[in-house]
């Protein structure tokens, strides 16, 4: 299985829409395969979204099994044409990305979300998310609509902060 390239901001492509999927076969799944494998080689990556790797179709991978917030939680997830049928409540929290590497920022997200999707063969999905799992979701789904979370952060200026880069001994280099 192949690594493949990560986009990063300044790439004009990260603003590209996604178009669904229509074909559910093995290209499809040796893709994502090949998107979960690109996601694992990163830094600790939750979620990761095929136009990060300039492939335009709206699949996306979230695995927040890891994590302690919310239990319970999915754990992993592959959502192949995933859409929000409803959400509620609003909630700001930091947000990082692996095409903006250099930076993390305030994001507003909703903090109950409703999807609905499709798994890898084209079989129906329906999930109901709150808290750090919703917000990984909505983080992912935003890259389907070419949008990253810089572009909804409230303020540039006071919301969106270099990310440290920490060398071996604890010395953080600027």
């Amino acid at each position: 299985m192949a690594v493949l390239e990560i986009l990063k901001i300044p790439d004009e492509r990260l603003k590209q829409v996604s178009e669904p999927v229509k074909q559910f076969d093995d290209e499809l799944r040796a893709f994502i395969d090949e998107l979960e494998q690109t996601r694992r080689d990163g830094p600790a990556a939750v979620g990761i979204a095929a136009p990060q790797v300039g492939r335009f179709l709206r699949v996306v991978i979230v695995d927040v099994s890891n994590t302690r917030k919310p239990v319970p939680n999915h754990g992993y997830l592959i959502l192949v044409n995933p859409e929000i049928t409803h959400w509620d409540g609003f909630e700001m929290g930091r947000e990082g990305c692996l095409s903006v590497p250099d930076y993390t920022g305030n994001v507003l997200r909703a903090t109950h979300i409703r999807i609905r999707a499709q798994d890898p063969w084209g079989k129906p999905l329906e999930y109901e998310m709150e808290g750090y799992e919703a917000r990984a979701v909505q983080h992912e789904l935003d890259h389907l609509d070419g949008l990253l979370f810089i572009d909804r952060v409230v303020s540039r200026r006071t919301d969106l902060f270099q990310r440290k880069v920490y060398q071996k001994g604890g010395k953080s280099k600027q």
